[in-house]
This record gives C-alpha cells, structure tokens and sequence, in this order.
C-alpha cells in the first residue's frame, strides 16, 4: 500500500481517525510520517490531520502563504498547525477562509449557537407566541373580526397562565 501523502512508498504508517461518525483511514510512510511528526508523540498535531492529511493531501491553508502572519500576535499557518490553536482573536480574521473550511468539515456551521435549557427555551418560545398572538389579536379587531378577536384572547390568556406557571430561573445577561 503507497503513502497517501507521497503516493511513491511503502506506507508503514497506517492512522486512523472518527469524523463525524465516519472512519478515515490515512497511511503513511516513514519520511511522511516523520515529516507530520507522528513518530514524535509532542510534534504530532491533529490540526496536521484537520488541515488535510486525513484527506490525503498536504494542505495548508488556502488563504495562506508561507509568509502570512497575524499582525497583532505574529502568530503563522505553520504555528497553528505545531500547535492547533491560534494566537490571539485577530488570527481569526487573518485566517478565516481557511478556518471556515476547516470549521464547516468538523462541525455543521461556522457561528456558535449554544444550547439553552428546556425549560428557559419553553419559556421563549411561549413568549414569542404572546407577542404573535397579541398581534393577530390587534389586527383582528382593526379588520372588526371580533369572533376571531375572542378566540384569540382566550389563546392568549391560556399560553399567559401556562407562562406564568413555568418556573424559569433567567440566566445572567438575558
């Protein structure tokens, strides 16, 4: 079997890694391997496999050249790479083409959505129904829809006594 690096020796190397429940599979050769620094336990660096080993390829970042640096903290692609992570929060406007790419390949997006609670996400989301029904609310009663108007106070009222009855510990910030 050829080095996926190379594609000219004998693998000896043979690594394998999870992504996104899907199994990739990489071999190397000695030189490769050495070069990735896989056969040093401390040089070795994930973001060696993210940037493109695990796809078979030597990769660097696509808006990268070699002398491209972080103007705020210095820090280069090759630094990243040693150490899988970034100097300060300016490398990520330096290197954002590449860091999307690398970011939509590991995770489902690029922006940060958090989690939230059940209970405090129930509670948003009943709030939004008030505000929603409050507004059909009004606009039936401009259009004089005053069946549609009851029916639609009633809701209100229901969705406001359940809201009222959520005990909801709202987080510091909200």
């Amino acid at each position: 079997m050829l080095c996926n690096v190379c594609k000219e020796n004998e693998a000896t190397v043979h690594l394998t890694q999870m992504i996104e429940g899907k199994i990739k599979k990489v071999d190397l050769c000695e030189t490769c391997s050495k070069s990735k620094g896989v056969d040093d336990p401390t040089g070795f660096s994930l973001a060696d496999l993210l940037l493109g080993l695990s796809a078979a390829q030597e990769a660097e970042l696509p808006t990268a050249g070699p002398g491209l640096a972080c103007p705020q903290c210095g820090h280069t692609q090759a630094d990243f790479k040693k150490s899988g992570r970034l100097g300060c929060p300016r490398c990520y406007e330096v290197f954002r083409e590449g860091l999307e790419g690398l970011l939509k390949s590991m995770h489902k997006g690029t922006k940060h959505v958090g989690k939230v609670p059940l209970m405090l996400q129930e509670n948003r989301t009943m709030k939004e129904r008030l505000k929603s029904l409050q507004g059909k609310l009004e606009a039936a009663v401009s259009r004089e829809d005053f069946e549609s108007a009851a029916i639609l106070r009633d809701e209100i009222k229901q969705t406001h006594d359940r809201l009222e009855s959520t005990p909801v510990t709202q987080p510091e910030g909200s």
